[in-house]
């Protein structure tokens, strides 16, 4: 069992933000106190595996098994059934499979590599905004779009451990885990929805004590593919437990991301902290408390055009300020829960926005090379020039069952505004019949509107 226990914290299995999973919780106390992170109980955290076994664990393969589906409904309505401004999300109004993922972590005498498939609607919902595909040749959005993770390397006994892997990764920048089984609640805010959720590139993980990790990324850029110019993106993760009940967060990143402007550079840092302020573990009321709070800042800056915070003449501002907040309260053994939450988005230039879809985006359709802006015709209703504004919020709130560890239902109302129109109103975003197949007459503008309140419900399976 410790042999199994041991393979599993030093592979960081599904979590690289935490470099541990269920697997390493302490039900073996004579774990070796070296094991980064197996010496608490951490499957409170937002964002964290909160499995207490890794149920296809064995000494050379951890299984992975991911179901996600979910239904969704928008009071607008929409008339093309298409969900804006969401990685959760996709289809409005209807049952859809969000997830379904088959994979798993090898490990042998230190040597690792890690590989999940990604299918449903997340294997087009999260490569649609990344333009860096388009720079040279070769279909990169078919070559990795069925992938979230695959990634291989060496452990390297030094210090508490020391991993270097090559691969696509996740980067859990915004708190939130790529995977919902993972998290407080379905549908997170604009800070999680609108920061990278995973890197292609070189992650290395070190852990100084069992209570410390720093992870290095040189990379290829903020969630894409390719390059959009010739610097890698440099970044820097920091992740602290000092005690079971506490957990410090910090996402670092600088790199250059614009599309055909090399001079242009972005940084951004994400830090979140999370408490655990009661715990009554066995209780048949409330078993336990926790919130999470998570403060975003970054700008882009350097070419003559933008000039993030700064105030320059013929230069726009061009930066991002978010946060959320969250308390989630445990019933009944952590068989039930509830969690509240609320966000907000500041973001000039909207470099950073989830763009609509279809005909409402002003990036091209990555799978219609032959569409200019997303329109065979028509005219986009959502621009993202520099210097225009994007401010908004949300607030929700969730119950979830969770009858054992493998499987949660879980059901949020959110409600989401911004002071753009940006959402999918009645008219929907595609076309006048909400077909893909109806040709866009002239004059014709995608229906966005400024606010939609949604109801979603979801069936979550991890083995």
């Amino acid at each position: 069992m410790k042999k199994i226990l041991c393979f599993a914290s030093l592979l960081a299995i599904s979590k690289p933000v935490v470099a541990q999973t269920a697997s390493t919780q302490p039900t073996d106390t004579s774990v070796a106190v070296s094991e980064p992170f197996a010496w608490g109980d951490f499957t409170w955290i937002n964002g964290n595996d909160r499995r207490h076994t890794a149920l296809l664990d064995s000494k050379y393969v951890t299984g992975k098994v991911l179901v996600d589906a979910n239904y969704t409904a928008s009071n607008q309505h929409p008339i093309d059934h298409t969900v804006i401004g969401s990685t959760s999300l996709a289809r409005d109004n209807e049952f859809a499979i969000n997830v379904a993922a088959l994979g798993g972590d090898f490990h042998y005498d230190n040597a690792r590599a890690s590989i999940l498939l990604q299918l449903g609607t997340r294997s087009t919902v999260v490569p649609r905004n990344d333009y860096s595909a388009y720079h040279g040749q070769y279909d990169l959005f078919d070559a990795y779009r069925f992938l979230s993770e695959a990634n291989a390397g060496y452990h390297f006994n030094v210090m508490h451990g020391l991993n270097i892997d090559v691969g696509m990764f996740m980067s859990y920048v915004g708190l939130f885990s790529y995977y919902n089984a993972e998290n407080w609640t379905y549908q997170p805010s604009f800070t999680s929805d609108n920061t990278p959720w995973f890197f292609n590139g070189m992650r290395i993980q070190l852990f100084p004590t069992d209570r410390m990790k720093f992870e290095f990324w040189i990379v290829n850029g903020w969630q894409s593919y390719a390059k959009f110019n010739n610097a890698p993106g440099l970044g820097l993760q920091f992740t602290l437990r000092p005690i079971e009940s506490i957990q410090v967060l910090s996402n670092n990143y600088y790199g250059y991301d614009a599309a055909m402007n090399p001079n242009r550079m972005r940084f951004h840092t994400d830090n979140s902290f999370l408490l655990r302020y009661y715990n009554n573990p066995g209780s048949s009321g409330i078993s336990k408390m926790a919130f999470s709070l998570t403060q975003d800042v970054g700008f882009e800056d350097g070419d003559g055009i933008v000039s993030g915070f700064s105030k320059v003449a013929g230069e726009s501002q061009q930066y991002f300020i978010s946060g959320m907040f969250y308390n989630r309260i445990w019933f009944l053994n952590d068989h039930l829960g509830t969690t509240i939450g609320a966000g907000y988005i500041n973001n000039p230039g909207r470099y950073l926005v989830l763009y609509p879809t279809g005909a409402a985006s002003p990036l091209p359709n990555p799978y219609d090379p032959t569409q200019n802006g997303g329109v065979a015709g028509g005219t986009n209703a959502f621009s993202a020039n520099p210097g225009d504004q994007f401010h908004g919020w949300d607030a929700t709130i969730s119950f979830d069952w969770m009858p054992n560890d493998f499987v949660q239902y879980d059901f949020q109302i959110i409600h989401r505004e911004a002071d753009v129109k940006y959402f999918a109103g009645p008219g929907g975003v595609t076309s006048p019949t909400g077909y893909t197949t109806t040709p866009i007459p002239a004059g014709w503008t995608p229906d966005l509107v400024k606010n939609e309140t949604r109801f979603i419900g979801a069936v979550l399976v991890r083995f």
